[in-house]
């Protein structure tokens, strides 16, 4: 804790004021990237499925980054670990709010029935795989680390970068009627990313655009790690466990980059685009683990707790939610969502009151 003692000595109502403040960094620094990131996509022709998710996912994750980096360094994996799998758990349950908040109005068909397509299943079972090796990964023995590396945070990434090549194979060349896209869906490329960059920043020119990105990329990484070092010792003042920690109040922070771009696309009439981001970043963040791994020089998964491992289950078990919700299409709305995204909620509730009992377990 050596890196968090100028931390360690603040009141909590300080605390409090920089992990807000560090918030608000956060959401306003996401909107730029997403806009930066269309704009960029569409000049240096990276669009479509691979080079769009690619360079998104990783831009809306930089709170991530920055506060596994951030936790490694200082030791605190267990930090990491809960905000990477919570992060997951709770990006998933964005969508809901997309859901409920992005379009509105009589007549309008939940956000799966509007954005259903093939691509998007791929994308999810992406997420699940990832996962099921993050869980694999915890029941190996902490002593197989060679050149800063496990077995399982290699599989992890590898998972992720096929999978990514699966979704650029599908976005051009599908075997399915209408390259797998439903009747009545929102029209979108099979990538799901749109040529077409978004007004503010469409006059400006590459280095311009260039520019505002680093330094909204730098205002993130730099507002992640104020998150993770406020947010941390407003925890240990609380009596709050790492992982419950991580889970939530921290997974929630570091949610609003996703939150901010999911509402833009859906407001630009991009929904597939909202989705698509989410499932790309889920799929994206397990990878976090092989940085964690390589800083730390540790076995990162095999010290994961009883809350981490159910985390994981927790956002596969939401994560394949959305995907009979992609495939069966629902009309219906319940309070203003989705039955699928109604499922979740719930599922996502139930999954919290969970975690405390374990958490609350494992304390005493």
């Amino acid at each position: 804790m050596g890196l968090n003692a100028p931390m360690d000595s603040l009141p909590l109502w300080t605390l409090a004021l920089l992990f807000v403040g560090a918030a608000a960094v956060v959401w306003v620094a996401g909107i730029q990237l997403s806009k930066t990131t269309d704009v960029l996509d569409d000049r240096l022709k990276i669009g479509s499925a691979f080079g769009g998710l690619l360079v998104l996912a990783v831009a809306t994750n930089l709170p991530e980054i920055a506060i596994t980096v951030s936790a490694a360094a200082a030791g605190n994996l267990d930090v990491a670990v809960g905000n990477i799998l919570g992060g997951i758990a709770l990006q998933t349950v964005v969508i809901v709010l997309l859901d409920a908040f992005g379009r509105r109005g009589r007549g309008v068909h939940p956000l799966t029935y509007r954005a259903a397509s093939m691509v998007l299943v791929l994308e999810a079972v992406t997420v699940v795989a990832v996962l099921t090796a993050v869980m694999a990964g915890t029941q190996l023995p902490s002593d197989l680390v060679a050149l800063r590396l496990t077995p399982d945070v290699v599989l992890i990434a590898l998972l992720w970068v096929v999978g990514l090549l699966l979704v650029r194979r599908a976005s051009t060349n599908l075997p399915w009627q209408a390259q797998g896209i439903s009747p009545g869906a929102t029209p979108h490329d099979p990538g799901h990313r749109r040529r077409r960059p978004q007004a503010p920043h469409k006059q400006r020119s590459t280095p311009a655009v260039v520019a505002l990105f680093t330094v909204s990329a730098l205002a993130t990484l730099g507002a992640g790690i104020v998150l993770e070092r406020a947010g941390s010792a407003a925890a240990d003042q609380l009596g709050l466990s790492g992982v419950l920690f991580g889970a939530t109040v921290l997974a929630l922070a570091t949610a609003l980059p996703e939150l901010s771009t999911g509402l833009q696309a859906i407001r630009q009439g991009d929904d597939n685009l909202a989705l698509s981001d989410i499932f790309g970043g889920n799929a994206f963040l397990p990878v976090l683990f092989l940085v964690a791994t390589v800083i730390s020089g540790e076995a990162v998964l095999p010290e994961a707790g009883t809350a981490d491992i159910y985390l994981t289950a927790l956002a596969a078990l939401l994560t394949l939610v959305y995907v009979v919700g992609i495939v069966m299409r629902p009309t219906r709305r319940i309070l203003g969502m989705g039955v699928d995204s109604f499922v979740v909620l719930v599922l996502y509730a139930a999954g919290v009151a969970g975690l405390f009992a374990i958490t609350g377990a494992g304390s005493g």
